[in-house]
């Protein structure tokens, strides 16, 4: 459980900073070069990520049963996921309306995404795991609003032709994880 706590706090602690000190951030750009922030940021976001998987599977191991979901909730979670997908696809395409109407589709679709984990799972790791992942997007996705306000951001309306290749993609990416990559990944079958 530890390899796990400290890999949510390094992996999540970074991607806190612009909540929590963007001003220190932009002085540590301007100060480095913005290589050098970006270099050490994404390797020590990858140690933190490692962390989080490798402390996760010692987890499961030897799990800590909190509560017993009901079978309903991975069935829940497993149609939450739908959108989750599309959301994440939404967030990398660029000309699509999901995109524009809701500012931050990766931070929505992460919300969403330990959400539906949160319900299907009880173990002391789940929501260790989940918990802290929708903790830390709920306080993000205000965070980059509240940004975009101040700013003035706005994204391209888009068009219906993207729309619908953002949900197509998005719906086959969960198709191919939820049937072979889930299982493989993470040993657990959707269905």
């Amino acid at each position: 459980m530890t390899l796990l706590i400290i890999g949510l706090l390094l992996f999540l602690g970074l991607h806190s900073i612009r909540i929590f000190a963007d001003a220190w951030r932009s002085r540590q750009v301007a100060l480095r070069g913005e290589g050098i922030w970006k270099g050490a940021y994404s390797l020590l976001a990858l140690l933190g990520l490692v962390l989080i998987v490798l402390g996760y599977a010692d987890a499961r191991a030897t799990p800590v049963a909190l509560w017993q979901p009901p079978l309903w909730t991975r069935h829940l979670a497993a149609t939450l996921m739908l959108p989750v997908f599309v959301l994440w696809v939404a967030a990398y395409l660029p000309g699509n309306r999901l995109r524009a109407r809701i500012g931050h589709p990766l931070v929505a679709g992460v919300k969403l995404w330990a959400l539906a984990h949160l319900l299907a799972n009880g173990t002391l790791a789940d929501l260790l795991l989940f918990g802290a992942f929708l903790f830390w997007a709920a306080l993000d996705y205000a965070s980059l609003r509240r940004r975009d306000r101040a700013t003035g951001k706005t994204w391209p309306a888009g068009s219906l032709k993207r729309d619908l290749i953002t949900v197509a993609l998005g719906l086959a990416a969960y198709f191919v994880f939820a049937i072979y990559l889930h299982p493989l990944l993470i040993g657990v079958r959707v269905w």
